[in-house]
This record gives structure tokens, sequence and C-alpha cells, in this order.
């Protein structure tokens, strides 16, 4: 065999090899998260979070803006260490701001995109109001995990690529009867899995959007 087609041979093998170990360490979890009475909760925030110590990937960029006199998206969830932007697409100004103890922060009265975003560099639960509209109300969730995800209409978040081994499965929803309430589940992932939470929630603390 010529040398360039044995390279390239070999070079097909290691491909083929990385990509069957990387289907057997790495899992899917699928999670549906219910109200107590069976009720699908979209906007619920899940993540698990390694029991050893992670190295965490490079955090990236996130959005919330300011449309109509609302924030969008209401929920959040980003990585420990995330820039997120504030932009303004209304023709009123605003006035961003957060007095929770995991990231405190004024965006005093703007139009358009601050020049500086955000950094939210400690885990926890964000709460972001208007000093001009106070019914603006939003919740940014920060997590020291690269695997998080937020349910959907039908209750269900996925977290795909999940190395196998021990975590602490976490799940919350900004509408929950006890607001610092958690839901934690110490769970080992082996293979792709299915799990379902039920949370006490206070229906009239439901954003209507």
């Amino acid at each position: 065999m010529q040398p360039s087609l044995l390279r390239r041979s070999l070079r097909l093998l290691t491909v083929a090899f990385l990509l069957v170990a990387y289907s057997t360490w790495a899992a899917e979890l699928t999670i549906t998260v219910t109200d107590a009475s069976g009720t699908p909760l979209p906007d619920a925030v899940v993540w698990a979070e390694p029991n050893t110590k992670l190295a965490l990937p490079v955090p990236g960029t996130a959005a919330v803006e300011q449309k109509n006199r609302q924030f969008l998206p209401l929920v959040s969830v980003v990585q420990t260490g995330t820039s997120v932007s504030f932009p303004n697409r209304d023709k009123v100004k605003h006035h961003v701001y957060s007095f929770s103890p995991a990231k405190t922060f004024e965006l005093k009265l703007y139009s358009g995109v601050p020049s500086t975003p955000v950094v939210f560099d400690k885990a926890g639960t964000v709460v972001l109001g208007c000093n001009i509209h106070d019914q603006m109300l939003a919740f940014i969730r920060v997590v020291d995990t690269p695997y998080f995800a937020l349910s959907d209409s039908t209750g269900k978040a996925t977290l795909t690529n999940v190395p196998n081994g021990p975590y602490t499965l976490a799940v919350w929803h900004y509408a929950q009867s006890n607001e610092n309430a958690l839901f934690e589940k110490a769970m080992v992932i082996k293979a792709d899995e299915q799990t379902a939470v039920k949370l006490d929630i206070n229906t009239s603390a439901l954003q209507k959007r």
C-alpha cells in the first residue's frame, strides 16, 4: 500500500474508533418537568452538575432583549462567565437592573445596545427588572456546568453529549411556591436516560406571554 493511502486509512480508522468510543461515553438525558397535577411546565431550567471538578469550556454569549416593553426571553440559562447583552428594541428607553446576590448591576436609561455586555460570573438566580416599567420581569439562571437546557411547551428538556459518570441533576422554575427551592437528584449517567420531575408551583406567579 502506498504511504499516502496508508496514512488515509489510518486516519479513517482513528475517526471511526473515536466515534464509537464517543457514542459509548456521551449520553442524552431527557427530563420531563410538570407541576404537582402533571401539567407540563415550560421555562424550567434543568442542568447536570458533575460530582467531580469540571474544567468548564470557554463561556459563550447570550442576549436578553427588550421588546414591546417586555424582556425576551422570560427565562435564560447560561454557564458562569457568560457575557449577556441587553439590546433595547423599543422606541422608549429602559433602565435594566438586578439586585440579586448572584449579580447586582444597573444599565441606566438607554436606547439601542449598551457598548459593554454584563458578565455573569457567579452561579445562582438573577432577577431582572426595569426602573421605568414595573411590569417588566425576567430571570437568568447561572450554572457551573455546560450541560443545561430549558424545558419546552411540553415540559421536556434535553441535555446532550453528557459524559458518563456521577452527577447531581438540578431543576429550578421561577414560579415555584418556595422561590429558593431547588430540586436535586443524584444520578449516575451510563447511557441515554429519561426521567420525570414534579415541582410545587404557585400558579398565580406564572407569567403570561
